[in-house]
């Protein structure tokens, strides 16, 4: 199982940035993938996830209409879709999936086993 996480960058408040989580050792319909993200001095959040089993999806409240988490079944690849970006966005930015289990309804970092290398987004002022 490897996930590998990039698009990320330095933008302006205000403006959008994508980001693409390509997976392999399986595919999307078998395991969730779970977008988290850790600011300097903060703890690991999650920030989106899009279910294996029916593409259902579950953002952090603060990204809601923000954010959009889609999903390619033929590239296996997720994707990040973030508008809108604010300074308080600056984060490295995770993909992960989880051994056991499926769907969206454990979110807490400690529960994902496989985790993609961080991409860094920067929002500026």
């Amino acid at each position: 199982v490897q996930l590998q996480a990039s698009g990320g960058g330095l933008v302006q408040a205000g403006n959008s940035l994508r980001l693409s989580c390509a997976v392999s050792g399986f595919t999307l319909d078998q395991k969730p993938i779970l977008w988290f993200r850790q600011a300097p001095g903060k703890e690991r959040e999650g920030v989106s996830c899009i279910s294996d089993r029916d593409s259902s999806t579950w953002y952090l409240e603060s990204v809601k209409g923000r954010f959009t988490i889609s999903r390619d079944n033929a590239k296996n690849t997720v994707y990040l879709q973030m508008d809108s970006l604010k300074p308080e966005d600056t984060a490295v930015y995770y993909c992960a999936t989880r051994r056991l289990g499926s769907g969206c309804y454990t979110r807490s970092p400690r529960m994902y086993d496989d985790w993609g290398q961080g991409t860094l987004v920067t929002v500026s002022s």
